[in-house]
């Protein structure tokens, strides 16, 4: 009888193949996870610490330090993290050799709201509560303020946080009752009346124009109110 000896290779080959890989996530699954290593993306300024994140990376009350990681569960993790109102996504892998890592990027505040209650307004238009690691420098919100209802102050606070002119010089966002909007420029006594959000590009193009104009000839601290309601004109009102 002719022996098939190919056969007989492809057969211990893939028996070998087989072990190996056992052999391999048993090992694998039984490697005890290192303490975490929390990196954070992007901007340096931490509101929320690698101790607060250390802290949150908690399963069933138990420490991730020294767990296994056939029973570490890292889908629980991620999420624990992401639902941190001051994380915007976290990514948590468990690498090759054990370590447990930790990827975050913190939400941006662009606004502060300083009403009965006190928070940030991110990136995305949404809440965000103070640190006591790190206070960020953006304009303040005042007046009328729903938590749940943030898009016009999202809106204009985008629109400082992209143009440098506004930037610079815009304090204070003002929400009236009627949810119209009143702006306060830095070492400037005067009102900004924006009034609706409609043609902003336009109003801000007003401001700066009258701004530029009012400094050459200074008289600046002679208006109580500047109003840019009324499409190309801007009407002001002497102190």
């Amino acid at each position: 009888m002719k022996i098939n000896w190919n056969y007989i290779k492809m057969s211990v080959l893939l028996i070998l193949v087989v072990f190996l890989y056992a052999f391999s996530s048993v090992r694998n699954a039984k490697r005890v996870v290192s303490k975490p290593q929390v990196e954070f993306i992007g901007n340096k300024n931490l509101f929320i610490t690698h101790e607060d994140v250390s802290k949150l990376l908690i399963q069933n009350q138990q420490e991730v330090s020294n767990t296994s990681k056939e029973i570490l569960d890292l889908n629980i993790l991620e999420t624990t993290l992401n639902q941190n109102p001051m994380v915007q996504y976290a990514d948590v892998y468990v690498t090759v050799t054990g370590n447990l890592i930790a990827k975050v990027k913190q939400k941006t505040p662009i606004a502060r709201v300083v009403t009965d209650a006190t928070y940030y307004v991110d990136n995305n238009g949404g809440y965000m509560p103070l640190s006591k690691n790190y206070t960020e420098r953006v304009p303040i919100v005042t007046g009328f303020i729903n938590k749940k209802e943030l898009n016009k102050i999202y809106i204009v606070a985008s629109k400082i946080q992209e143009d440098e002119f506004l930037k610079k010089h815009v304090v204070q966002i003002q929400q009236n009752k009627n949810n119209t909007i009143d702006l306060k420029l830095r070492q400037c006594n005067f009102v900004v009346q924006l009034g609706s959000l409609d043609q902003l590009d336009k109003k801000v193009n007003n401001l700066k124009a009258f701004y530029i104009k009012a400094t050459k000839d200074k008289t600046l601290k002679n208006y109580s109110k500047v109003n840019l309601q009324f499409g190309n004109q801007v009407v002001c009102t002497k102190a």
